[in-house]
C-alpha cells in the first residue's frame, strides 16, 4: 500500500444495499454530523429553475438546490445538468450542502463563443462561475471530464477549491489505460453530426496535456472515486493518482462502471457526504 494514501477504502456495492454514512460528531472538536437521510431525498431536476450567470464572455446556465456550504458539480463529457446527475444522488448532497449544477459552455442551456476550447478555459469558467455566484471558493465534485476540469481548476486556482472529489478520473486521456476513452473522443471530435458543443469538448480533451506533473503539488483534501468495472477510466489510473496526491482518499466501488452514481446513487451520495463533512484537522487533546 502506498504510504502517501491517507485512506484507501474498499467498498463492496450491491444495488439496493445502503452504504451507511459514518460522519458523526466525535471527540474531535468541530466534527459535523452527516448521517444519511431516511427516506432518501430526491431533487426534481426538471422543476428546479434554470438560472444564468455571465462568465468569460458566455452565459452559463446553472441550477441550485439545498443549503449550507457551497458545492459545485462539474459535468462530464457530452453531458448536461439535465442528464448528468441522478436525482437521489443530488438530493443526498443537497440535504447538507448548497449544490450548484451547471452546463459547460456550448452545452445544454449555456451559450458559447469563438474561443478555442481548452480544459484550462473550462476550468476558468468554473472559477468565474464561483465568483459570479458570490463565492471566493467552493467544494468541488467533478465527474469524468468534469474531474479533469476540476484538476485543472485546483492547479490553476487553488484558492477557489475547498475539498475536491474526482469521480471516474484520469490525469490524461492519452495514456494506454484510457484507450477506449481516447477512441471515443477522436470519433466525437470528427463527427459533424454531433452538436458543436460535444465536438469542442472532445477537441479540448484531445489537446489537454494532462496533470501528472502537477498532481504532487495539490495541497487540498482530495477523494478519488472509481468503479472497479470502469473501462473508460480504469481503477488502476485512480490508484496511480492517489499515490501521487499526498494524503488523498481512494474509494473503489466493486463492479460498478464509469460514473457509478447513476447505478448506486445512495452509496455514492453518502460516501461523498462522509468525505465532505469530515473534519480532517489533526486531533488534539483538550487541556
Amino acid at each position: 500500500m502506498n504510504t502517501k494514501l491517507l485512506c484507501i477504502l474498499a467498498v463492496a456495492v450491491m444495488l439496493g444495499a445502503v452504504f451507511a454514512a459514518g460522519c458523526t460528531t466525535g471527540t474531535v472538536t468541530g466534527q459535523t454530523s452527516c448521517q444519511g437521510t431516511t427516506p432518501v431525498p430526491a431533487v426534481s431536476i426538471n422543476e428546479t429553475p434554470v438560472r444564468y450567470a455571465d462568465v468569460n464572455g458566455v452565459r452559463l446556465a446553472y441550477r441550485e438546490v439545498g443549503s449550507g456550504e457551497p458545492l459545485l458539480m462539474i459535468p462530464g463529457f457530452g453531458a448536461t445538468m439535465d442528464i448528468e446527475w441522478n436525482s437521489s444522488f443530488l438530493g443526498i448532497l443537497a440535504s447538507k450542502y448548497h449544490v450548484y449544477t451547471y452546463d459547460n459552455r456550448g452545452m445544454g442551456y449555456s451559450s458559447d463563443d469563438n474561443t478555442t476550447p481548452t480544459m484550462t478555459l473550462y476550468s476558468e469558467d468554473a472559477a468565474g462561475l464561483m465568483t459570479a455566484l458570490g463565492y471566493d471558493s467552493m467544494h468541488v465534485y467533478g465527474v469524468s471530464m468534469g474531474s479533469s476540469i476540476a484538476q485543472q481548476l485546483v492547479i490553476d486556482h487553488p484558492g477557489h477549491v475547498r475539498k475536491l472529489v474526482l469521480d471516474s478520473v484520469t490525469y490524461d486521456a492519452r495514456i494506454p489505460e484510457t484507450a477506449a476513452l481516447f477512441s471515443t473522443l477522436q470519433s466525437a471530435a470528427g463527427n459533424q453530426s454531433l452538436p458543436a458543443g460535444i465536438r469542442r469538448e472532445a477537441e479540448a480533451n484531445l489537446a489537454w496535456n494532462g496533470t501528472w506533473d502537477e498532481l504532487s503539488g495539490i495541497d487540498k483534501n482530495v477523494m478519488l472515486v472509481v468503479g472497479t468495472g470502469d473501462t473508460a477510466t480504469p481503477q488502476e489510473v485512480a490508484v496511480r493518482m492517489a499515490g501521487r496526491i499526498n494524503g488523498s482518499w481512494l474509494v473503489r466501488f466493486r463492479d460498478l462502471p464509469h460514473v457509478g452514481s447513476h447505478y448506486a446513487p445512495v452509496e455514492y451520495g453518502e460516501n461523498a457526504l462522509d468525505f465532505l463533512c469530515m473534519n480532517e484537522s489533526p486531533p488534539y487533546a483538550e487541556g
